[in-house]
């Protein structure tokens, strides 16, 4: 009888809902009792609005009731608590949906402590009481809770899967090993998992030694990102100040400018206003001798006016005999003239040194990335390119919209072009090309020079000035035959062979990477150059003097089949 009692305690002091000892205990209106924290997230889980039901009874209550702590209920679960009923309790807890059954309890199960590998079952701790005390199962192993027992035994034999053929990589029993694996390659699962638990420990110590090393890259990367920004921050200040001592600069030259006009203006004025004075006296003296010689001419008296003619009729020397000669209304006109020259060189400098300046600020790059190693990884920078009729040589001729070029001599009277090449067969893309970009040459008919260069390369005449490969200002890689060669200013470099009709073209420009690739089932790297590239480039072509010698940009789709890199 007193076990049932402390059994019906146990139960009278647990909630219904988490059937654990009371925490917090609060009674609801219809009088039971539950754990505060339980009962609040019983009705916040329910749809009805301002309306909550009692989840044994089922009482409904509007609007939701108030909860206040039971402190006797409190108080007498601290009292069994401290009499140890509290442990039984929690050791004794009834198993929930997520918990692993007792196997033995009938009934309301409890939940399981442990399980059992030998008997393929799980027991509460009242259960597994004669793995402990029994020495029947002191060879047992026992683990942690587990509801995966079941699949520990063969379901060819019903035994339990004590072995493992590493030939087929399986789990398998005694019978198993004698029968459908016999003459396999078969040791005791505690065996393959003594290896496999080394090689585990060992694929840890990898895993974790990369984390390590990732977490060094990320604070790295992190580092970096705060140097970047600090750098960026200096950059912007040094240069917002050189820009600002540039304006000073301009200003102070305008400034001065008008200072100097003004003060010329102030001494041609004056020098004009003194002329000007001269000539007023000038006219004033001058009317008054007209005056008197009007006068004498007026007098009746001969004597008088012979006596007075002598000196009134004497004229003084004209100091300036000759007449003012007045310029052009176009006073300071050289000075803007020349001002505006001024101007026009500094537009011009402004937008040249403006384009190396935006090209520096692109190719500001921290992290350089690897050159792919597949078809499929360089596909994502591919790059259409197209011929650019302004440049094409008259001895080439475009066809299929544009796409295609080949050696005619059929003069096909291109206008007049700047940026046309007059004498060797060459052709510059349409397209400029900065960061990291891929394109594909096909060729035929003769042998085919596949070339960088920059947009400003000479155009005009024979020299080596224009062609691709012999200066500083293009790189090219010469396709005859099955052979080849590279060539940069000039220097022709063998390379090896053989060399494929299709060419892969890939330019890093900002790490100054530019490789040539033998494309076809397999790619072959050709030939490789480190430098530093200064401007943007164009993709070239310069063929053979063989008539129908031809090359076309081939289109590239992303979903071309992958072709490894030798």
């Amino acid at each position: 009888m007193e076990q049932k009692g402390v059994q019906l305690s146990r139960e009278t002091f647990s909630c219904s809902i988490c059937l654990d000892l009371l925490k917090d205990p609060v009674t609801i209106p219809c009088g039971h009792s539950y754990c505060m924290s339980c009962i609040q997230t019983h009705w916040d889980g329910e749809d009805g609005q301002n309306l909550h039901s009692c989840p044994q009874c089922r009482h409904t209550f509007i609007p939701r009731p108030v909860l206040v702590k039971n402190t006797m209920l409190a108080v007498l679960v601290e009292q069994l608590k401290k009499t140890g009923l509290g442990a039984a309790a929690a050791d004794h807890c009834y198993a929930g949906a997520e918990d692993v059954v007792c196997d033995v309890c009938t009934g309301r199960k409890l939940k399981a402590v442990q399980s059992c590998l030998v008997c393929l079952a799980s027991y509460c701790d009242k259960h597994l009481q004669p793995h402990h005390e029994s020495a029947a199962f002191k060879k047992h192993k026992l683990v942690d809770p587990s509801e995966k027992l079941q699949e520990n035994v063969c379901s060819r034999h019903d035994e339990v899967m004590k072995m493992f053929c590493r030939t087929d990589g399986q789990c398998i029993c005694y019978l198993c090993s004698v029968e459908e694996h016999k003459g396999h390659d078969t040791v005791s699962s505690a065996a393959e998992r003594t290896e496999r638990q080394k090689e585990l420990e060992l694929s840890r110590q990898k895993i974790q030694q990369r984390i390590k090393d990732k977490q060094k890259d990320v604070k790295a990367l992190q580092q970096e990102a705060e140097d970047i920004s600090r750098c960026a921050d200096e950059a912007a200040e040094k240069n917002r100040k050189i820009l600002t001592e540039l304006i000073r600069l301009l200003e102070e030259r305008r400034s001065d400018v008008e200072r100097q006009i003004r003060s010329k203006e102030e001494t041609e004025v004056s020098r004009v206003k003194e002329l000007e004075r001269k000539l007023e006296q000038e006219m004033t003296e001058l009317r008054r001798k007209d005056a008197e010689m009007d006068k004498l001419a007026q007098t009746h008296d001969h004597n008088q006016f012979l006596l007075q003619y002598p000196s009134v009729s004497t004229l003084r020397e004209d100091p300036d005999s000759s007449h003012v000669h007045v310029r052009p209304q176009s006073y300071f006109e050289d000075v803007t003239t020349a001002v505006s020259e001024l101007r026009e060189k500094l537009q011009l400098s402004l937008t040249e040194e403006w384009t190396n300046i935006s090209l520096s600020i692109s190719q500001t790059q921290v992290l350089l990335e690897p050159e792919p190693q597949t078809r499929a990884g360089f596909l994502p920078y591919s790059r259409q390119i197209t011929p650019d009729p302004n440049t094409v040589n008259e001895d080439l001729s475009l066809y299929e919209e544009n796409t295609r070029v080949a050696f005619m001599r059929q003069k096909p009277n291109y206008p007049d072009h700047p940026d046309r090449f007059s004498y060797w067969p060459q052709v510059l893309s349409r397209e400029s090309l900065t960061g990291r970009c891929y394109w594909e040459v096909e060729w035929w008919g003769g042998s085919v020079r596949v070339a960088v260069a920059y947009k400003y390369i000479q155009k005009k005449g024979r020299s080596n000035e224009s062609g691709f490969g012999f200066n500083d200002k293009s790189w090219a890689l010469d396709c005859s035959g099955g052979s080849a060669s590279f060539l940069h200013n000039g220097v022709s470099s063998s390379v090896p062979g053989p060399v494929s009709s299709r060419i892969g073209v890939y330019l890093d420009h900002t790490a100054g990477i530019l490789s040539f690739y033998s494309v076809s089932e397999t790619m072959t790297l050709i030939h490789r150059v480190q430098t530093t590239f200064t401007h943007p480039l164009y993709a070239g072509l310069r063929f053979s003097c063989d008539v129908g010698c031809t090359a076309i940009f081939t289109k590239l789709e992303l979903n071309t089949t992958e072709t490894l890199l030798e």
